[in-house]
C-alpha cells in the first residue's frame, strides 16, 4: 500500500506542477492578448473576429485529435479561455467620431445606462449623465440643449414621457434610444426632434462586460447617414449589428420576451402555490432541468417592475397570450381524454415545424448541459 501512495503522490505532484504551468502559460497568454488589443483600439479593428476565432479553433481541434486528446475538451478550454482574452482587450477603443461633441446618457447612472457610459467613455468621447434631479435643478436642459448625440437609457414606462421633453436638442443632434420595444419610442423621437434620430435595442442584459458578440438591433429613424459612425463604433465595440423594422421587431419581442417572460412568471406561481422544497427538486434533476429551473429562478432575482412594464406595455400582445393559454389547455385534454396518440401526433408535426433548427439546439445544447454538470452547479445552495 506504501508504494501505491508513493506513487500516487509522484504522480500528482507532477500534475501539480503542470497545473502550475498551465497557469504561468495563460499569464503569457494574457499579456499577448492585451498588446493585441491595443493595436485594435489604434486601428480601429473590432475586438471579436468570427473568422479569426472559428480557424484557431478548427486548428487546435486537428491537433489535439493528432495528440490523442479530446478536440472538445480542447475547443471548450480554448473558448474559456477566448471569452476571458477578449475581455482584456476593451480596456480602451478606438474613437470612430472623435469630433463629435458631447454625448449625453439619459439614465446613465442605471444599470445598462453605465454600460453604454462606460463604452463611450473607453472610446475617448465626452459624456454626460442627466439623471431625475438635474431635470428639477434646470441643468438638464443646459446639457442636453448643446449635446451632439443624446441616448435614452430609462425605464420602459417613462421612455415616451422623457422623449417629449427633448426639445431643446440642436438640429444636428443625434437622437437614439436603447428601450426594448421599437415602435412607440421610435414615433416619438421622430415626433418630438426633427434631426436623426435610431432606434437601437440592445439584446443583452447590464450584467454583460459589453458588447463583444452581443446583437444589437437597429431601426432607422432619420437621416440614417447621420449617424453611420455611431453604428460602426458598435461594431468595434464588438456587436453584431441586426437591421429592423420596428414593427418587425416589436412582433418579434412577443415570442422572445412577452410570451418566455409570462410563461415563466405562471410556472414561478404554479411552484410557490404548489410549495416543493427547491433543494430536493435540484437534487432530482438532471442538468437540463437545473437549467430550466435557473431560468425561472433568474426572473424572480430581478426587478419586478421591469417585467411587469414590458408584458403590460403593449396590450396587443394580450391576444398572443390568451392563444397560448387556449393551446394549454387544448393540450391538457389530451392527457385527460387519455389520448396519447394525438399527442404523439402533435409532437412529430411540432417538430417538423422545427425541422432541422431543433437537431441543431440537440447538439448545441449539449455544451451547456455539460458546463451544468460540473461540480454543484446549479445546485440550491
Amino acid at each position: 500500500m506504501a508504494d501505491f501512495s508513493q506513487q500516487l503522490n509522484t504522480l500528482r505532484e507532477g500534475i501539480d506542477e503542470l497545473d502550475a504551468q498551465l497557469v504561468e502559460l495563460l499569464a503569457k497568454r494574457s499579456a499577448l492578448t492585451t498588446q493585441v488589443g491595443q493595436i485594435k483600439a489604434e486601428s480601429g479593428m473590432p475586438v471579436y473576429v468570427p473568422e479569426r476565432e472559428k480557424a484557431l479553433i478548427a486548428t487546435r481541434r486537428a491537433q489535439a485529435e493528432r495528440e490523442g486528446v479530446s478536440p472538445e475538451l480542447t475547443e471548450d478550454l480554448l473558448r474559456r479561455i477566448m471569452r476571458e482574452s477578449y475581455h482584456t482587450q476593451n480596456n480602451r477603443y478606438r474613437c470612430v467620431n472623435p469630433s463629435l461633441g458631447t454625448v449625453v446618457v439619459i439614465g446613465g447612472a442605471g444599470a445598462l445606462g453605465k454600460v453604454f457610459v462606460g463604452l463611450f467613455e473607453r472610446s475617448g468621447y465626452t459624456v454626460e449623465v442627466v439623471e431625475q434631479q438635474d431635470w428639477e435643478s434646470g441643468d438638464a436642459q443646459k446639457t442636453l440643449s448643446r449635446a451632439a448625440l443624446v441616448v435614452v437609457a430609462v425605464p420602459i414606462n417613462v421612455t415616451e414621457q422623457v422623449i417629449e421633453q427633448l426639445t431643446m436638442l440642436p438640429n444636428d443632434c443625434i437622437l437614439a434610444d436603447i428601450t426594448s420595444i421599437k415602435e412607440k419610442p421610435l414615433a416619438a423621437m421622430l415626433a418630438t426632434h426633427q434631426g436623426p434620430v435610431v432606434g437601437l435595442h440592445p439584446m443583452f442584459g447590464p450584467d454583460a462586460p459589453g458588447m463583444i458578440k452581443q446583437v444589437v438591433v437597429v431601426c432607422d429613424g432619420r437621416e440614417q447617414t447621420k449617424y453611420t459612425w455611431l453604428i460602426d463604433q458598435m461594431r468595434i465595440w464588438g456587436a453584431t449589428i441586426h437591421q429592423s423594422s420596428a414593427s418587425e421587431h416589436d412582433k418579434s419581442m412577443a415570442y422572445i420576451q412577452v410570451m418566455r417572460h409570462f410563461n415563466t412568471f405562471v410556472y414561478g406561481a404554479h411552484l410557490k402555490g404548489e410549495n416543493p422544497d427547491l433543494e430536493t427538486l435540484t437534487m432530482f434533476s438532471s442538468p437540463i432541468y437545473r437549467l430550466e429551473l435557473a431560468m425561472v429562478g433568474r426572473l424572480f432575482a430581478q426587478a419586478p417592475a421591469l417585467y411587469a412594464d414590458i408584458i403590460f406595455n403593449n396590450p396587443d400582445n394580450f391576444s398572443l397570450l390568451r392563444r397560448f393559454y387556449e393551446r394549454f389547455g387544448v393540450a391538457l385534454s389530451l392527457l385527460e381524454n387519455n389520448d396519447k396518440e394525438a399527442f404523439i401526433e402533435q409532437f412529430s408535426a411540432i417538430g417538423e415545424w422545427f425541422g432541422d433548427y431543433a437537431k441543431t439546439c440537440l447538439v448545441d445544447s449539449k455544451q451547456l448541459l455539460l458546463k451544468a454538470d460540473d461540480g454543484q452547479l446549479l445546485r440550491k445552495k
